[in-house]
């Protein structure tokens, strides 16, 4: 279990998911820098956030939920909760339904799942319930897609938050590699991966050199060492 001092951003496991040397420079170096995509997404949050909280027969939908989990060591904010009642009287049941806001359409890796997740297991551990499933919403295609929280993505939720902890703690901040993926980031005057990928680059092509003068001096050597 975590104290509440050790807590991380839920947010940061999307980070981890989608580049540790990205996590690393914004959860350990402190750096940070906007561009379209960022701006985009915070204001997609903001409008899920802002938006009066409402009760209707049998739904209520709150927005801007705190949560947090001690086991995982994750805190954050949900951008929408729904509580689905399941029964009348004076100790009513809810079906409990997290959505999170994406600017985007659906990715290839499992970040935002596993975001999604993490939210709901925070639910689960706040409310004393059980998650079944929640909605990603992207604001590209204006659709819901439905995440089921299945004992794979809840384990994988578990082992990325863990990983997320220990680089964090043990201060690690991975070298660079440049991807395709690269271009999208808002980090990448920051990071530099074309500088690392030239620097590795140089740093090869030296010992290339190097091994192949000392191959071409071996006899020449030998030769010296014998009349000493």
């Amino acid at each position: 279990m975590f104290t509440e001092d050790q807590l991380l951003p839920i947010s940061a496991l999307q980070h981890l998911i989608f580049c540790e040397r990205q996590c690393a420079l914004i959860h350990v170096e402190r750096l940070w820098a906007e561009n379209r995509w960022t701006i985009e997404g915070q204001h997609l949050h903001k409008k899920a956030h802002t938006e009066q909280t409402r009760t209707e027969k049998g739904l209520r939908v709150a927005r801007g939920l705190q949560l947090q989990s001690m086991r995982l060591g994750l805190a954050g904010q949900a951008d929408v909760v729904e509580f689905h009642q399941l029964n009348q009287g004076s100790a009513p049941s809810y079906k409990v339904v997290p959505i999170e806001y994406k600017r985007g359409k659906a990715k290839k890796d499992d970040s935002d799942r596993v975001q999604l997740c993490a939210q709901a297991l925070c639910l689960e551990e706040m409310i004393g319930t059980t998650v079944e499933y929640g909605f990603l919403f992207y604001g590209k295609t204006k659709r819901r897609i439905e995440v089921e929280m299945g004992p794979a993505l809840r384990d994988r939720t578990t082992l990325v938050a863990a990983r997320l902890h220990q680089m964090i703690s043990n201060r690690e901040t991975p070298s660079a590699v440049r991807e395709p993926k690269c271009d999208q980031c808002s980090l990448l005057e920051l990071c530099l991966p074309d500088a690392m990928r030239f620097k590795t680059g140089t740093a090869k092509y030296l010992e290339r050199e190097l091994a192949a003068l000392l191959d071409a001096k071996g006899p020449v050597a030998d030769e010296f060492e014998t009349k000493e």
